[in-house]
């Protein structure tokens, strides 16, 4: 379910910052994060959403500390809070690319991939059977 508030803050806060949407696309890209110009004003005008990394990264560019309630939901309904430790440990993992897959492997975790990492994975099992 797509939450309706995300176009509304995106453009408010964006504005309340003086930022036109050249400046955050530059902001993102400094980021690693390659978003042209149409893609905000995508986001803005509710077309496409942005990714949850992407949305946290744009609340961190605007300002938004108080994610939950800006986009309109109460924290006490919240049943998954990320404490500081917690979000230092996931800041840690997105500025290492290099060891996600060790991360990933001692975790044990199926997380979403892309497709070149499938790709990889299919031809390593095929080069071992």
């Amino acid at each position: 379910m797509r939450n309706s508030l995300i176009p509304q803050v995106l453009k408010e806060y964006r504005k309340r910052n003086h930022y036109s949407v050249n400046d955050v696309s530059l902001m993102l890209r400094e980021r690693s994060i390659h978003v042209a110009p149409k893609t905000i004003y995508g986001w803005e005008s509710g077309q496409a959403n942005p990714s949850a990394d992407i949305l946290l990264v744009l609340c961190e560019l605007y300002n938004i500390s108080n994610i939950l309630s800006v986009f309109g939901y109460r924290e006490e309904s919240s049943t998954f809070s990320i404490t500081p430790s917690e979000r230092a440990l996931i800041e840690s993992y997105r500025k290492h690319p290099e060891l996600q897959k060790a991360v990933n492997k001692l975790l044990d975790l199926n997380v979403i991939r892309k497709p070149s990492d499938l790709k990889e994975e299919t031809v390593r099992r095929k080069e071992e059977s």
